[in-house]
């Protein structure tokens, strides 16, 4: 009981985020979307078109196999062998560079929600702020994630 009764003189006045919520609902999530669709366009639409001949490549020689001589076939594997690694290995790197610029852009948009929860905070006179995740239970009207996603979609 002792515990409790200090951290109750000290934080009188709390609130709650979501930020899941706020960073699924954020108009600024949509601009990275379309930004990263822009920036990597081109190597998605390639690795695609390698996924796509690989694939025709394989129907190929499932349906002409009894037709091909062993010459052909083994030219038809070694070019679905080439594409393939060629496929692997611009596919991961367009993974890898795809989740890096994702979590730049992220953090830069945490960035932002983290100034509008200060600003917020600040204004209503909140002693603490504390992730959703973090508690059990919280009154409905502690919940300011609302407000932040009004915040950012007005600009700040």
């Amino acid at each position: 009981m002792l515990v409790g009764a200090p951290m109750a003189a000290y934080a009188e006045k709390l609130a709650v985020v979501d930020m899941g919520a706020v960073f699924e609902q954020m108009p600024q999530r949509e601009q990275v979307t379309k930004q990263l669709k822009s920036e990597f366009g081109d190597r998605m639409a390639e690795v695609q078109k390698l996924q796509d001949e690989l694939k025709g490549l394989l129907e190929k020689q499932q349906r002409d196999a009894q037709l091909m001589t062993d010459a052909q076939k083994t030219d038809l594997v070694r070019k679905m062998e080439s594409l393939k690694a060629d496929y692997q290995l611009k596919g991961k790197a367009l993974d890898e560079d795809l989740r890096r610029r994702q979590g730049e852009e992220q953090n830069k948009l945490l960035v932002k929600v983290q100034k509008v929860i200060n600003e917020i905070a600040k204004k209503e006179n909140y002693d603490m702020v504390l992730q959703r995740g973090a508690v059990i239970y919280v009154k409905p009207e502690q919940d300011i994630s609302s407000k932040v996603v009004d915040a950012l979609s007005k600009g700040q």
